[in-house]
């Protein structure tokens, strides 16, 4: 899931995702702390992830190193 933000709203989306990745936020932001409780990576803070990822790409998230890799 790609996305601006996230808030309570788009939990149930959590369920269905592979990964996270926002272009804003920290440790103590929706998406990480939701993304921690269906342990799924996440890279938050990612600035323009919504403007370089298109739908339909498929991406590799690197929560560990902050990384997100675009694979096709």
């Amino acid at each position: 899931m790609v996305c601006k933000y996230t808030d309570p709203e788009w939990t149930p989306l959590f369920a269905l995702a592979a990964g996270v990745v926002v272009d804003t936020g920290g440790t103590l932001s929706h998406a990480a702390i939701v993304a921690r409780e269906y342990n799924i990576p996440a890279v938050l803070a990612a600035g323009d992830a919504t403007l370089k990822l298109k739908d339909g790409d498929t991406v590799l998230v690197n929560a560990t190193e902050g990384s997100v890799t675009i694979l096709s």
